[in-house]
């Protein structure tokens, strides 16, 4: 009752408040959800979707099923791991898979399929010596055996090497196609050929370390990012804008990339880990959760010859803050917001209605899961891999509502949302607390939560929006395609067993008049049958299968992609 929020809400919700004193005349209120996807026994062995394939650099046919809408012109492009072991030596982590891209060409009903390893200097390296000479997330490079013991040894006492296996994303500047990951190396792509052009550093246009695989992109063509850096003065998180471009560049070009915001690390010993951000029309959002990063470990898991997944630690015991800062002029807001500890990796939306500030994201009660996705959980079977995937934090859409324009005068204790069409809440204290909406009913937990949420970004990203599309994730990777319809929170689905879909992509109808006028793609892969992977269409409104396109290759699960009109 003193912060305004029901007992049929808190019911309703799932949840329950607790009061923590963390600063001088302070409250915070902090949320825990106990929600969780049913446990689940007699999992499907997936092996076979993480394991090394053969490239397809000539475009092959395909084999239509149904019928692929004649209006789609362009190509499907996407990224992720596609070789995991040189020689005898092996990649511990999925992540550290070799970058594989992969292109479906679609054009008058018909399609073709194309993939090229990524050629960075990660795999040039590895390729020539035929082991793992180049360090990984999950993975540490071994020392030549050719050195002697005491090189070997003095080995460990240097600097690794930085990868440049930019296997997450394809992305976009200037109108020109990158491949990225989390560090500080791109590659510029051919998005026709998926030829490998020049390796940039983002160090070489802008004072950063590494940016983001997950930019937004504003309606002018501007490109927005966020990165870090570390110094003397501390541990910085930055939010980078590169204008626009033709994409008639004959090189890599990120001239004119600049600094808009820096935002001081609240704990410069352990920055946070992030992976994603926030932007609406005016406003970009960090989100500094208590997924921590521990450089002093970093140094001596190097010497202990431990890999660096090790150095990422969840602290459920400290708050999430959102930093607010205007993506005009980068001036950071004095409000900060808090909520308590959660980890999110995918923003779905963000938009300003009335003075509020609303975001959406996929989130998790749990952050250790980034470390877990071991090349040996992957493989596993029985129980171990029950086990595995039970010990899995169920991530459940959220909405976060941040007023913006908070008076002095305002009542503390007080929630000072006032939106029809939200139950989430905010109350003013010295710092400022955030408590989320559940964006489901309880009919998502059968399909295990969601991830790799998508919208029609093109038309209503930072803008009110009703649809998103998303994996749900009834098994260690997603295993069924969802659309979620905000008014009232319902589900279609697509959903057959043993087949495992890739993160959905929409791609609007030419003569569109509804928001969810076009189609969903997704590459759908099965551990039961070799060969036997296809590029599913969906109809976005009716989530209804349209067509399919049979190509007889193996392709392994993989992060994320997007449709080129261009190409």
């Amino acid at each position: 009752q003193k912060f305004g929020i029901s007992k049929s809400l808190l019911a309703r919700q799932g949840c329950i408040l607790l009061i923590k004193n963390t600063e001088k005349n302070s409250n915070i209120v902090k949320y825990y959800s106990n929600k969780k996807r049913p446990s689940a026994s007699g999992l499907e062995f997936i092996g076979p979707l993480v394991c090394s394939v053969e490239e397809t650099p000539d475009p092959i046919s395909t084999v239509i099923k149904g019928e692929i809408p004649s209006w789609i012109t362009g190509s499907f492009l996407r990224n992720g791991p596609g070789r995991f072991e040189f020689g005898e030596s092996k990649f511990n982590h999925w992540f550290d898979g070799m970058a594989l891209m992969h292109r479906f060409h679609i054009k008058d009903g018909q399609a073709t399929y194309s993939s090229c390893f990524l050629r960075s200097d990660s795999y040039v390296q590895n390729a020539e010596k035929n082991r793992i000479v180049v360090s990984e997330f999950g993975t540490l490079a071994t020392p030549d055996p050719c050195k002697n013991i005491f090189a070997r040894f003095f080995s460990r006492f240097q600097i690794p090497k930085a990868t440049d296996n930019a296997g997450v994303s394809f992305v976009k500047y200037k109108g020109d196609f990158y491949v990225s990951t989390e560090i500080n190396f791109m590659r510029r792509i051919d998005p026709v050929s998926l030829e490998t052009k020049e390796k940039v550093d983002w160090s070489e246009y802008i004072a950063i370390n590494a940016a983001t695989a997950h930019p937004h992109y504003d309606r002018d063509g501007a490109t927005y990012n966020l990165g870090n850096s570390y110094g003397r003065n501390g541990f910085f998180y930055h939010i980078l804008r590169v204008p626009p471009g033709n994409g008639k560049n004959d090189v890599a070009d990120l001239s004119g990339a600049e600094i808009l915001c820096s935002i001081p690390a609240s704990d410069p010993r352990k920055p946070s880990y992030y992976h994603s951000f926030v932007m609406s029309e005016n406003y970009i959002v960090f989100i500094e959760q208590p997924i921590k990063l521990d450089p002093l470990k970093f140094m001596l898991y190097r010497v202990a010859g431990k890999s660096f997944h090790k150095v990422m630690s969840w602290n459920p015991e400290l708050e999430t803050i959102f930093h607010v800062a205007d993506r005009h002029t980068g001036q950071l807001i004095k409000t900060k917001y808090y909520s308590s500890a959660m980890f999110t990796l995918h923003q779905i939306n963000a938009y300003e209605d009335n003075g509020y500030l609303i975001m959406d994201m996929c989130c998790g009660d749990d952050g250790t899961v980034i470390g877990d996705f071991t090349m040996e959980n992957l493989q596993a079977s029985g129980e171990e891999l029950d086990k595995f995937f039970n010990s899995l934090c169920t991530n459940l859409p959220r909405r976060y509502v941040l007023p913006l324009d908070i008076m002095e005068d305002e009542p503390n204790d007080h929630n000072l949302i006032n939106l029809p069409y939200t139950t989430a809440t905010a109350v003013k204290t010295v710092t400022g607390v955030c408590d989320h909406e559940d964006l489901y009913n309880d009919d998502l937990l059968q399909y295990g939560g969601l991830e790799f949420p998508q919208i029609n970004y093109t038309y209503y990203n930072a803008r009110p929006y009703r649809y998103f599309y998303a994996c749900g994730f009834g098994h260690v990777f997603g295993d069924s395609l969802l659309k979620m319809d905000l008014e009232g929170k319902k589900l279609k689905v697509w959903r057959h067993a043993g087949l495992f879909p890739s993160e959905p992509v929409f791609v609007p109808a030419p003569d569109a008049k509804d928001e969810d006028d076009g189609v969903v793609m997704s590459v759908v892969i099965t551990p039961r049958e070799k060969k036997s992977s296809f590029l599913l269409v969906l109809d976005a409104k009716t989530f209804t299968e349209l067509g399919r396109a049979e190509v007889p290759v193996d392709i392994p699960y993989g992060t994320h992609g997007l449709f080129n009109e261009m190409s």
